[in-house]
Protein backbone atom coordinates (compact mmCIF):
# COMPACT_ATOMS: atom_id res chain seq x y z
CA UNK A 1 0.00 0.00 0.00
CA UNK A 2 1.29 3.35 -0.77
CA UNK A 3 2.01 5.58 2.33
CA UNK A 4 0.03 8.90 2.96
CA UNK A 5 1.27 11.60 0.04
CA UNK A 6 1.66 14.08 3.49
CA UNK A 7 3.83 13.94 6.57
CA UNK A 8 3.20 15.75 9.86
CA UNK A 9 5.65 18.82 10.92
CA UNK A 10 7.05 16.31 13.14
CA UNK A 11 7.49 13.13 11.13
CA UNK A 12 9.06 15.96 8.53
CA UNK A 13 11.71 16.67 10.97
CA UNK A 14 12.40 13.48 12.42
CA UNK A 15 12.95 12.23 8.30
CA UNK A 16 15.33 14.75 7.80
CA UNK A 17 17.28 14.44 10.97
CA UNK A 18 16.17 18.68 11.96
CA UNK A 19 15.27 21.13 13.93
CA UNK A 20 11.27 22.77 13.83
CA UNK A 21 13.63 25.97 12.85
CA UNK A 22 15.46 24.09 10.10
CA UNK A 23 12.56 22.99 8.90
CA UNK A 24 10.93 25.87 8.41
CA UNK A 25 14.18 27.51 6.89
CA UNK A 26 13.62 24.53 4.00
CA UNK A 27 10.65 25.49 3.59
CA UNK A 28 11.16 29.53 3.02
CA UNK A 29 14.11 28.16 0.45
CA UNK A 30 11.82 26.67 -1.42
CA UNK A 31 13.18 23.23 -0.53
CA UNK A 32 9.95 22.32 0.78
CA UNK A 33 6.49 22.56 -0.05
CA UNK A 34 4.05 22.51 2.82
CA UNK A 35 -0.02 23.53 3.34
CA UNK A 36 -2.49 24.17 5.58
CA UNK A 37 -4.07 20.65 7.20
CA UNK A 38 -7.63 20.79 6.65
CA UNK A 39 -10.03 21.82 9.79
CA UNK A 40 -6.92 22.71 11.91
CA UNK A 41 -5.88 25.92 12.56
CA UNK A 42 -1.94 26.69 11.98
CA UNK A 43 -0.90 23.01 11.49
CA UNK A 44 0.65 22.65 8.38
CA UNK A 45 1.26 19.08 6.76
CA UNK A 46 4.24 18.42 3.99
CA UNK A 47 4.48 16.81 0.57
CA UNK A 48 6.39 13.41 1.77
CA UNK A 49 7.80 13.12 -2.15
CA UNK A 50 10.00 16.33 -1.00
CA UNK A 51 10.69 15.01 2.02
CA UNK A 52 12.45 11.84 0.16
CA UNK A 53 14.04 13.96 -2.71
CA UNK A 54 15.85 16.23 -0.01
CA UNK A 55 16.87 12.39 1.77
CA UNK A 56 17.83 10.99 -1.32
CA UNK A 57 19.86 14.48 -1.85
CA UNK A 58 21.54 14.15 1.58
CA UNK A 59 22.43 10.59 0.92
CA UNK A 60 23.89 11.15 -1.98
CA UNK A 61 26.91 13.56 -0.55
CA UNK A 62 27.20 10.74 2.41
CA UNK A 63 27.34 7.79 0.46
CA UNK A 64 26.77 7.86 -3.18
CA UNK A 65 26.78 3.73 -3.67
CA UNK A 66 23.79 3.53 -1.58
CA UNK A 67 22.08 6.20 -3.59
CA UNK A 68 22.68 4.17 -6.51
CA UNK A 69 21.09 1.21 -4.95
CA UNK A 70 18.12 2.85 -4.14
CA UNK A 71 17.35 4.49 -7.82
CA UNK A 72 16.13 0.97 -8.89
CA UNK A 73 13.06 1.40 -6.30
CA UNK A 74 11.72 4.82 -7.35
CA UNK A 75 14.74 6.54 -6.58
CA UNK A 76 16.73 9.17 -8.45
CA UNK A 77 17.01 8.99 -12.86
CA UNK A 78 19.60 6.35 -13.78
CA UNK A 79 19.36 7.23 -17.52
CA UNK A 80 18.47 9.89 -19.94
CA UNK A 81 15.53 9.61 -22.12
CA UNK A 82 13.53 12.46 -23.98
CA UNK A 83 10.34 10.90 -24.03
CA UNK A 84 8.11 11.82 -21.30
CA UNK A 85 8.35 13.85 -18.33
CA UNK A 86 6.56 13.57 -14.86
CA UNK A 87 6.36 16.40 -12.90
CA UNK A 88 4.85 18.86 -10.51
CA UNK A 89 1.56 16.24 -10.91
CA UNK A 90 1.63 16.12 -14.73
CA UNK A 91 3.55 14.49 -17.73
CA UNK A 92 4.23 15.25 -20.63
CA UNK A 93 5.31 13.69 -24.44
CA UNK A 94 8.37 15.23 -25.48
CA UNK A 95 7.29 18.26 -23.95
CA UNK A 96 3.79 18.23 -25.31
CA UNK A 97 1.21 18.02 -22.43
CA UNK A 98 -0.35 14.13 -22.47
CA UNK A 99 -3.97 14.84 -21.24
CA UNK A 100 -4.29 17.75 -23.79
CA UNK A 101 -2.90 15.37 -26.28
CA UNK A 102 -5.55 13.11 -25.03
CA UNK A 103 -8.61 15.03 -25.44
CA UNK A 104 -7.76 15.76 -29.36
CA UNK A 105 -4.81 13.37 -30.71
CA UNK A 106 -4.86 10.48 -32.40
CA UNK A 107 -3.22 7.30 -31.40
CA UNK A 108 -1.39 7.41 -34.39
CA UNK A 109 0.17 10.86 -34.17
CA UNK A 110 0.48 10.68 -30.75
CA UNK A 111 3.18 6.94 -31.51
CA UNK A 112 4.55 8.87 -34.11
CA UNK A 113 5.54 11.57 -31.69
CA UNK A 114 6.71 9.14 -29.19
CA UNK A 115 8.81 7.65 -31.86
CA UNK A 116 10.34 11.01 -33.07
CA UNK A 117 9.19 10.51 -36.26
CA UNK A 118 8.89 14.25 -38.67
CA UNK A 119 5.94 14.78 -40.23
CA UNK A 120 6.58 12.87 -43.55
CA UNK A 121 7.11 9.48 -41.80
CA UNK A 122 4.39 10.19 -39.55
CA UNK A 123 1.74 10.37 -42.50
CA UNK A 124 3.10 6.29 -43.50
CA UNK A 125 3.94 4.83 -40.74
CA UNK A 126 0.54 3.06 -40.04
CA UNK A 127 -0.41 2.91 -43.74
CA UNK A 128 0.81 -0.93 -43.87
CA UNK A 129 -1.14 -4.58 -43.24
CA UNK A 130 -0.34 -6.57 -39.95
CA UNK A 131 2.32 -8.98 -40.68
CA UNK A 132 -0.65 -11.50 -39.88
CA UNK A 133 -4.26 -11.43 -41.19
CA UNK A 134 -7.00 -12.54 -38.76
CA UNK A 135 -6.74 -15.73 -40.35
CA UNK A 136 -4.23 -16.52 -39.35
CA UNK A 137 -3.80 -14.90 -36.13
CA UNK A 138 -7.08 -17.52 -35.13
CA UNK A 139 -5.12 -20.62 -35.46
CA UNK A 140 -4.05 -19.73 -32.20
CA UNK A 141 -7.03 -20.91 -30.56
CA UNK A 142 -6.12 -24.15 -30.46
CA UNK A 143 -3.23 -23.21 -28.47
CA UNK A 144 -3.61 -20.30 -26.25
CA UNK A 145 -6.66 -19.08 -24.30
CA UNK A 146 -7.23 -15.31 -24.41
CA UNK A 147 -6.16 -12.39 -25.61
CA UNK A 148 -3.63 -11.24 -23.69
CA UNK A 149 -1.59 -14.63 -24.37
CA UNK A 150 -2.41 -14.46 -28.11
CA UNK A 151 -0.42 -11.04 -27.83
CA UNK A 152 2.75 -13.14 -26.70
CA UNK A 153 2.36 -16.12 -28.76
CA UNK A 154 1.88 -14.26 -31.61
CA UNK A 155 5.10 -11.68 -31.54
CA UNK A 156 7.78 -14.65 -32.62
CA UNK A 157 5.62 -16.14 -35.38
CA UNK A 158 5.19 -12.85 -36.65
CA UNK A 159 8.89 -11.60 -36.21
CA UNK A 160 9.88 -14.61 -38.71
CA UNK A 161 7.25 -13.61 -41.29
CA UNK A 162 8.87 -9.71 -40.65
CA UNK A 163 12.56 -9.72 -41.71
CA UNK A 164 12.61 -5.99 -42.32
CA UNK A 165 12.21 -6.07 -38.51
CA UNK A 166 15.91 -6.90 -38.49
CA UNK A 167 17.14 -3.58 -39.41
CA UNK A 168 17.18 -1.65 -36.06
CA UNK A 169 18.36 1.46 -38.02
CA UNK A 170 15.35 4.34 -36.01
CA UNK A 171 13.46 4.64 -39.44
CA UNK A 172 13.38 1.51 -39.94
CA UNK A 173 12.22 0.54 -36.56
CA UNK A 174 9.25 3.11 -36.37
CA UNK A 175 7.99 1.39 -39.40
CA UNK A 176 8.44 -2.11 -37.62
CA UNK A 177 6.91 -0.55 -34.63
CA UNK A 178 3.58 0.25 -36.57
CA UNK A 179 3.43 -2.88 -37.69
CA UNK A 180 3.34 -4.48 -34.30
CA UNK A 181 0.71 -1.82 -33.06
CA UNK A 182 -1.78 -2.99 -36.50
CA UNK A 183 -0.24 -6.65 -35.52
CA UNK A 184 -1.90 -5.89 -31.77
CA UNK A 185 -5.06 -4.61 -33.69
CA UNK A 186 -5.47 -7.60 -35.54
CA UNK A 187 -5.01 -10.00 -32.24
CA UNK A 188 -7.51 -7.77 -30.19
CA UNK A 189 -10.38 -7.04 -32.78
CA UNK A 190 -9.77 -10.24 -35.25
CA UNK A 191 -10.12 -7.88 -38.37
CA UNK A 192 -7.55 -6.74 -40.43
CA UNK A 193 -9.23 -3.32 -40.80
CA UNK A 194 -6.54 -0.73 -41.86
CA UNK A 195 -9.10 2.20 -40.47
CA UNK A 196 -7.97 4.09 -37.05
CA UNK A 197 -6.69 2.08 -34.44
CA UNK A 198 -8.99 2.97 -31.82
CA UNK A 199 -11.82 2.49 -34.59
CA UNK A 200 -10.76 -0.67 -34.81
CA UNK A 201 -11.51 -1.93 -31.24
CA UNK A 202 -14.69 0.10 -30.91
CA UNK A 203 -15.68 -1.96 -33.45
CA UNK A 204 -14.70 -5.04 -32.04
CA UNK A 205 -16.10 -4.05 -28.48
CA UNK A 206 -18.84 -2.00 -29.17
CA UNK A 207 -19.82 -1.57 -32.76
CA UNK A 208 -23.14 -0.05 -32.37
CA UNK A 209 -21.62 3.00 -29.97
CA UNK A 210 -20.07 5.34 -31.95
CA UNK A 211 -19.27 7.70 -29.39
CA UNK A 212 -16.95 5.00 -27.49
CA UNK A 213 -14.22 5.04 -29.98
CA UNK A 214 -13.27 8.72 -28.81
CA UNK A 215 -13.15 6.99 -25.14
CA UNK A 216 -10.81 4.30 -26.60
CA UNK A 217 -8.45 6.56 -28.20
CA UNK A 218 -7.76 8.94 -25.08
CA UNK A 219 -7.44 5.63 -23.07
CA UNK A 220 -4.82 4.35 -25.38
CA UNK A 221 -3.08 8.13 -25.54
CA UNK A 222 -3.24 8.22 -22.09
CA UNK A 223 -1.45 4.78 -21.38
CA UNK A 224 1.29 5.20 -24.29
CA UNK A 225 4.23 5.78 -22.11
CA UNK A 226 5.33 6.84 -18.20
CA UNK A 227 8.85 7.14 -18.10
CA UNK A 228 10.69 4.59 -16.39
CA UNK A 229 8.04 1.80 -15.41
CA UNK A 230 9.63 -1.81 -15.06
CA UNK A 231 8.09 -2.84 -18.35
CA UNK A 232 9.90 0.19 -20.28
CA UNK A 233 12.96 -0.72 -18.64
CA UNK A 234 12.64 -4.16 -19.52
CA UNK A 235 12.35 -2.91 -23.49
CA UNK A 236 15.15 -0.89 -22.68
CA UNK A 237 17.66 -3.40 -21.20
CA UNK A 238 16.24 -5.87 -24.25
CA UNK A 239 16.99 -3.40 -26.79
CA UNK A 240 20.68 -2.44 -25.28
CA UNK A 241 21.10 -6.07 -26.10
CA UNK A 242 20.39 -5.75 -29.79
CA UNK A 243 17.23 -7.47 -29.51
CA UNK A 244 14.56 -7.38 -32.32
CA UNK A 245 11.66 -4.95 -31.84
CA UNK A 246 9.31 -7.75 -31.66
CA UNK A 247 11.49 -9.34 -28.84
CA UNK A 248 11.38 -6.30 -26.96
CA UNK A 249 7.48 -5.81 -27.02
CA UNK A 250 7.80 -9.70 -26.09
CA UNK A 251 10.46 -9.02 -22.95
CA UNK A 252 8.34 -6.24 -21.83
CA UNK A 253 4.79 -7.71 -21.98
CA UNK A 254 5.92 -10.93 -19.94
CA UNK A 255 6.82 -7.78 -17.64
CA UNK A 256 3.86 -5.70 -18.09
CA UNK A 257 1.45 -9.15 -17.53
CA UNK A 258 2.95 -8.97 -13.64
CA UNK A 259 -0.17 -8.47 -11.14
CA UNK A 260 2.11 -5.26 -9.74
CA UNK A 261 1.83 -3.58 -12.82
CA UNK A 262 -0.43 -4.19 -15.75
CA UNK A 263 -1.96 -6.96 -14.15
CA UNK A 264 -3.03 -4.73 -11.49
CA UNK A 265 -6.26 -3.57 -13.32
CA UNK A 266 -7.84 -8.02 -13.53
CA UNK A 267 -7.27 -6.97 -9.40
CA UNK A 268 -8.94 -3.77 -9.62
CA UNK A 269 -11.87 -5.30 -11.31
CA UNK A 270 -12.40 -8.11 -8.62
CA UNK A 271 -12.52 -5.71 -5.92
CA UNK A 272 -15.21 -3.73 -7.83
CA UNK A 273 -17.43 -6.67 -7.37
CA UNK A 274 -17.32 -6.58 -3.73
CA UNK A 275 -18.20 -3.02 -3.88
CA UNK A 276 -22.23 -2.81 -4.31
CA UNK A 277 -23.16 -0.67 -1.29
CA UNK A 278 -20.78 1.56 0.59
CA UNK A 279 -20.13 -0.73 3.84
CA UNK A 280 -19.00 -3.82 1.29
CA UNK A 281 -16.69 -1.45 -0.04
CA UNK A 282 -15.14 -1.07 3.16
CA UNK A 283 -15.11 -4.19 4.02
CA UNK A 284 -13.83 -5.36 1.08
CA UNK A 285 -10.82 -2.70 1.56
CA UNK A 286 -10.26 -3.53 5.22
CA UNK A 287 -10.35 -7.57 4.53
CA UNK A 288 -6.96 -6.77 1.90
CA UNK A 289 -5.57 -4.37 4.56
CA UNK A 290 -6.13 -7.43 7.65
CA UNK A 291 -4.36 -9.82 5.04
CA UNK A 292 -1.51 -7.56 4.77
CA UNK A 293 -2.33 -7.42 0.79
CA UNK A 294 -2.22 -3.78 -1.07
CA UNK A 295 -5.06 -2.61 -2.13
CA UNK A 296 -5.50 -2.05 -6.01
CA UNK A 297 -6.28 1.03 -8.14
CA UNK A 298 -5.08 3.50 -5.27
CA UNK A 299 -2.39 5.59 -4.79
CA UNK A 300 1.36 6.30 -7.27
CA UNK A 301 4.68 7.43 -5.71
CA UNK A 302 5.00 10.05 -8.72
CA UNK A 303 1.55 11.06 -8.27
CA UNK A 304 0.96 11.71 -4.44
CA UNK A 305 -2.09 14.08 -4.76
CA UNK A 306 -3.64 12.36 -7.44
CA UNK A 307 -3.15 10.58 -10.94
CA UNK A 308 -3.86 12.91 -13.49
CA UNK A 309 -4.34 9.42 -16.09
CA UNK A 310 -7.55 8.38 -13.51
CA UNK A 311 -8.95 11.94 -12.91
CA UNK A 312 -9.32 12.20 -16.97
CA UNK A 313 -11.05 8.45 -16.82
CA UNK A 314 -12.89 8.94 -14.40
CA UNK A 315 -14.47 12.52 -16.12
CA UNK A 316 -15.13 10.18 -19.01
CA UNK A 317 -16.72 7.11 -17.05
CA UNK A 318 -19.24 9.79 -15.57
CA UNK A 319 -20.12 11.25 -19.09
CA UNK A 320 -21.46 7.81 -19.86
CA UNK A 321 -24.74 8.26 -17.84
CA UNK A 322 -24.13 4.42 -16.48
CA UNK A 323 -25.13 5.48 -12.97
CA UNK A 324 -25.55 1.81 -11.99
CA UNK A 325 -22.40 0.86 -13.54
CA UNK A 326 -20.38 3.62 -11.33
CA UNK A 327 -21.82 3.02 -8.30
CA UNK A 328 -19.52 0.66 -6.98
CA UNK A 329 -16.43 2.79 -8.08
CA UNK A 330 -18.61 5.16 -5.80
CA UNK A 331 -18.51 3.43 -3.31
CA UNK A 332 -14.86 1.79 -3.59
CA UNK A 333 -13.46 5.60 -3.64
CA UNK A 334 -15.09 6.77 -1.17
CA UNK A 335 -13.83 3.98 1.15
CA UNK A 336 -10.53 3.80 -0.30
CA UNK A 337 -9.82 8.20 0.11
CA UNK A 338 -11.56 7.12 3.92
CA UNK A 339 -9.38 4.48 4.92
CA UNK A 340 -5.77 4.89 2.43
CA UNK A 341 -5.73 8.89 2.29
CA UNK A 342 -5.06 7.84 -1.37
CA UNK A 343 -6.42 8.92 -4.62
CA UNK A 344 -7.18 5.99 -8.08
CA UNK A 345 -4.70 5.61 -10.46
CA UNK A 346 -4.53 4.60 -13.94
CA UNK A 347 -5.42 0.71 -13.13
CA UNK A 348 -8.75 2.08 -11.08
CA UNK A 349 -9.76 4.74 -14.29
CA UNK A 350 -9.28 2.28 -16.90
CA UNK A 351 -11.70 -0.20 -15.13
CA UNK A 352 -14.67 2.58 -14.61
CA UNK A 353 -14.63 3.61 -18.12
CA UNK A 354 -14.51 0.09 -19.32
CA UNK A 355 -17.46 -0.88 -17.36
CA UNK A 356 -19.48 2.68 -17.64
CA UNK A 357 -19.03 1.70 -21.67
CA UNK A 358 -19.76 -1.95 -21.03
CA UNK A 359 -16.64 -2.66 -22.91
CA UNK A 360 -15.53 -6.62 -22.36
CA UNK A 361 -13.87 -7.71 -19.02
CA UNK A 362 -10.57 -7.63 -20.55
CA UNK A 363 -10.94 -4.22 -22.41
CA UNK A 364 -8.66 -2.62 -18.96
CA UNK A 365 -5.83 -4.46 -19.44
CA UNK A 366 -5.60 -4.84 -23.62
CA UNK A 367 -6.20 -1.13 -23.43
CA UNK A 368 -3.47 -1.05 -21.54
CA UNK A 369 -1.36 -3.24 -23.07
CA UNK A 370 -2.08 -1.83 -26.80
CA UNK A 371 -1.30 1.64 -25.65
CA UNK A 372 1.90 1.06 -23.69
CA UNK A 373 3.15 -0.74 -26.73
CA UNK A 374 3.53 2.19 -27.93
CA UNK A 375 5.95 3.59 -25.17
CA UNK A 376 7.81 0.12 -25.24
CA UNK A 377 8.80 0.79 -29.10
CA UNK A 378 9.88 4.60 -28.38
CA UNK A 379 12.34 3.21 -25.25
CA UNK A 380 13.99 0.70 -28.05
CA UNK A 381 14.22 3.78 -30.10
CA UNK A 382 16.20 5.29 -27.63
CA UNK A 383 18.47 2.71 -27.00
CA UNK A 384 19.10 1.10 -30.54
CA UNK A 385 20.69 5.05 -31.02
CA UNK A 386 22.44 5.24 -28.26
CA UNK A 387 24.66 2.27 -29.08
CA UNK A 388 25.03 1.53 -24.87
CA UNK A 389 24.58 -2.16 -23.09
CA UNK A 390 22.73 -1.22 -19.69
CA UNK A 391 24.74 -3.29 -17.60
CA UNK A 392 24.41 -2.40 -13.85
CA UNK A 393 26.35 -4.03 -11.39
CA UNK A 394 25.22 -5.66 -7.78
CA UNK A 395 26.44 -5.13 -4.42
CA UNK A 396 27.32 -8.65 -3.11
CA UNK A 397 26.33 -9.69 0.20
CA UNK A 398 26.54 -13.02 0.11
CA UNK A 399 29.43 -15.29 2.04
CA UNK A 400 33.00 -13.86 2.15
CA UNK A 401 35.28 -15.88 -0.50
CA UNK A 402 37.06 -19.00 1.47
CA UNK A 403 40.46 -18.45 1.00
CA UNK A 404 40.83 -14.96 0.14
CA UNK A 405 44.17 -12.92 0.35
Amino acid sequence: MRPGAFLTAAETAEMLGVTRATLYAYVSRGLLRSEPIPGRTRARRYYREDVERLTERKATRSDPSRVAAQALRWGGPVLESGITLIQDGAFYYRGHDAIALAATSSVETVAALLWGADESEAARLFDQPSPLTSRQVARLDAYVSGPLAALQAVLPIATAADLASLDLRAHAVRLTGARIVRLFATVIARSDARRSLHDVLRSAWAPKQPVVGDVIRTALVLCADHELNISAFTARCAASAGASPYDVVSAALATFKGHRHGGATRRVLGLVRQCDTPKRARSAIADLLRRGEPVPGFGHPLYPTGDPRAVELFRLAEASGNAAALEPFRNLLAAGSDLLGDEPNLDAGLAAVSRAYRLPDEAPLLLFTFGRTIGWIAHAIEEYTSGRLIRPRARYVGPAPTGAR
